[in-house]
């Protein structure tokens, strides 16, 4: 198979590639230790479901206004720029909700870390679709699969500190100072603007064509899986040890066992998502998705009535959605990206759709559980993934695939 690539940009290309692996996984770390410390906050603070799910939900809301602006400032300043600053900051926010010394203080505080989580999450993003265009072939998924890698690690860490009789708080600041330092390390070697060509005198006058881009209903209907698949995603992340601790009694130590569970599924089943969908296709794969979610689901809402071993049916449930959740998003993007026509705007519109409810699907949960219980308002997710089952094909059969390989441009070294 012929290099896209010349040799000269080959070097650039991997030291970038390297850089966002580093992003995503560090991002996935923070996220993994701050879900993972979520009951220890709850009981410090002594916040219940309604008030933490209040927090959640002002993370979510400043991460979706900030999200509406960071496009544009990335457009100016580069996604690399963005991004380089925006990791650390956002890493060191979190000591604000960590150190929170009241629950007023900790939703002020979780506003403020959830502005910072819109902007980089978005142009660390961006920035790996620069990577993958130059490098000409898919590896998106490997990304989300670190970012995974990350959340499990960091959950797996949490719990064995807590296993040590680690203070919380004192583990916690300490995974955020180390998270600092890697977005530090790792953003030296993000990809870099690519050189603007310059113009062709004999289309110098000529104006832009347009693309037959992607239907409005398409968007809508992928929109509804990525919302679907993320929000099922966002409540495993943050009510897997909640659900564990309170429903099912777990000593607090134990708790994290679950979200790691279901993290480590996930990042297993999202390493190998090309070769999956490959042998697949992208509408089965995510009819295979929703159906593994679903199943799963059903396990974490029965288990209650499976008396001592109901931690164990648990894990097997969160297991099974992550399995099933760990291909939606990869394959939705990709599809889109694979599309024929402009898809800027469609990838934009679904990317916003996954956010929301990734971001506001579990403290929309945490209220639900206050007014009912955290087993009731699990159904919602468990629901929705039965969505992506159903419509994940459909929308893949009318969205249509191909795609073109692009030769990758020569880039400069990162400094």
């Amino acid at each position: 198979m012929r290099n896209p690539f010349t040799p000269r940009a080959e070097p650039a290309l991997v030291r970038a590639r390297v850089g966002v692996f580093g992003y995503f996984a560090t991002s996935g770390f923070v996220m993994g230790t701050w879900a993972a410390g979520l009951p220890a906050v709850d009981e410090r603070l002594h916040l219940g479901p309604g008030r933490l799910g209040t927090a959640l939900l002002l993370i979510a809301g400043g991460a979706l206004v900030s999200m509406l602006v960071v496009g544009r400032v990335s457009d100016r300043f580069t996604s690399r720029v963005v991004a380089r600053i925006s990791g650390p900051v956002a890493a060191l926010l979190l000591l604000g909700p960590v150190l929170a010394p009241s629950y007023s203080w900790l939703l002020i505080c979780s506003a403020v870390y959830g502005i910072s989580v819109g902007f980089i999450e978005v142009s660390m993003n961006v920035n790996s679709i620069e990577v993958e265009v130059r490098y000409g072939r898919p590896i998106v998924s490997a990304f989300h699969g670190l970012w995974s890698l990350g959340g499990a690690a960091g959950g797996a860490l949490t719990t064995a500190g807590l296993h040590a009789h680690l203070d919380p708080q004192a583990m916690l600041i300490g995974f955020i100072l180390l998270s600092t330092v890697a977005f530090g390390y790792f953003g030296r070697m993000l990809l870099p603007p690519p050189s603007r060509p310059e113009p062709d005198p004999a289309t110098a006058g000529a104006k832009p064509g347009r693309g037959l881009g992607i239907g409005m209903g398409i968007v809508l209907l992928l929109g509804i899986v990525a919302f679907g698949g993320h929000l099922a995603e966002g409540a495993a992340i943050d009510w897997a040890a909640i659900h564990a601790r309170r429903v099912l009694d777990t000593p607090l130590s134990n708790a994290p066992i679950a979200y790691t569970v279901f993290g480590t599924a996930m990042t297993l089943v999202r390493l190998a998502g090309d070769p999956i969908r490959s042998r697949l296709g992208p509408g089965r794969t995510l009819l295979l998705a929703g159906v593994l979610s679903t199943a799963g689901y059903g396990l974490v809402l029965l288990s209650p009535v499976a008396g001592g071993a109901g931690l164990v049916v648990a894990c097997v449930g969160w297991a099974l959605t992550g399995m099933g959740l760990a291909t939606v998003v990869p394959v939705v993007f990709s599809a889109i990206g694979a599309a024929h026509g402009a898809v800027g705007k469609a990838l934009s519109l679904v990317t916003v759709f996954g956010s929301a409810g990734l971001l506001v699907g579990p403290a929309v949960i945490g209220h639900l559980a206050e007014a009912t219980s955290l087993p009731t308002a699990l159904i919602v997710p468990a629901v929705l993934a039965a969505v992506v089952a159903l419509a994940g094909p459909s929308a893949i059969k009318a969205l249509g695939l191909g795609r073109t390989t692009r030769p990758a441009e020569p880039v400069a070294e990162p400094v």
